[in-house]
């Protein structure tokens, strides 16, 4: 008898070590994905001359969301002046905010969702209905029109966006030699004037068109009062740290090698104001 309860005892005795041991590796194993997820999180957020750049991707998502121009034309000539846009969307809620995280950290349009509209990679303007008319000069444009949250985060999939040129009035006597299917890289945000609390995180948002980003490839040069960030993944950032007054960016696609890709908007320099 004595005999048995000993040898339950220590059978007892070595499923307790066990379960112990197994508490001790899961906590082992939880521990290193802790510290794993945070050093990735960590690698992602660069910190220079106090800007802290951190890219994010957890914004809501419209996987189906669809946008598609029907006028102008792709290759059209429409007349002088105000050029009529008619835009098709599915999937999509205009004037809608967005929500989200991020909507209670940036600079959100008090209309909501919206497009924005950009003509030869100028300053883009949002509009919140499917037609609308704009004055565009005389000439051959390339227009790109993509899909925006209401804090002005672009959608990046293929449906999202419409890239085409249009001839306003009369064409120039050099008429544009842009090759649609290049890699190209338009300009977003940030932009114009930042007041209060929307000055403390603001965001860096491009569009890219027939190329990808990667460390070994393609990469975009943000040079941000003078300090320069390489981006290897086409995502919208957070900038933090800006100091008050006039800020000035510049944005260069380069290829794996550090030298500008070709193209005519592929270098772009803008300035933008925060006003605590």
């Amino acid at each position: 008898m004595h005999k048995s309860l000993c040898l339950l005892g220590l059978a007892a005795l070595s499923l307790a070590a066990c379960d112990t041991s197994k508490q001790q590796a899961d906590t082992s194993a939880a521990t290193a994905e802790t510290v794993t997820t945070t050093a990735s999180n960590t690698a992602a957020t660069q910190e220079k001359n106090g800007i802290r750049l951190t890219p994010f991707t957890d914004s809501p998502k419209f996987a189906s969301a669809a946008l598609r121009l029907n006028t102008p034309a792709a290759g059209a000539t429409v007349p002088s002046g105000a050029v009529s846009f008619d835009y098709d969307l599915t999937n999509f809620q205009l004037t809608k905010m967005t929500g989200g995280l991020h909507a209670e950290h940036m600079a959100n349009s008090a209309q909501g969702q919206h497009i924005h509209n950009i003509v030869d990679n100028q300053p883009y303007t949002a509009h919140y209905t499917t037609e609308f008319t704009k004055n565009i000069p005389d000439g051959q444009h390339v227009v790109l029109s993509f899909l925006s949250r209401s804090y002005h985060e672009s959608l990046k999939h293929r449906t999202a966006y419409d890239l085409r040129v249009v001839t306003v009035g009369k064409p120039a006597a050099q008429p544009l030699n842009v090759d649609l299917k290049a890699p190209h890289m338009f300009y977003s945000r940030p932009k114009d004037v930042y007041s209060g609390n929307d000055t403390k995180s603001v965001m860096l948002d491009f569009y890219l068109v027939n190329t990808t980003l990667s460390p070994d490839g393609n990469k975009v040069r943000a040079t941000i009062n003078g300090t320069e960030f390489l981006l290897d993944q086409w995502a919208p950032y957070m900038m933090e740290g800006l100091p008050a007054g006039e800020n000035n960016i510049k944005l260069e696609l380069i290829d794996g090698d550090g030298k500008p890709v070709p193209g005519p908007f592929n270098t772009v320099t803008r300035t933008f104001t925060l006003q605590p």
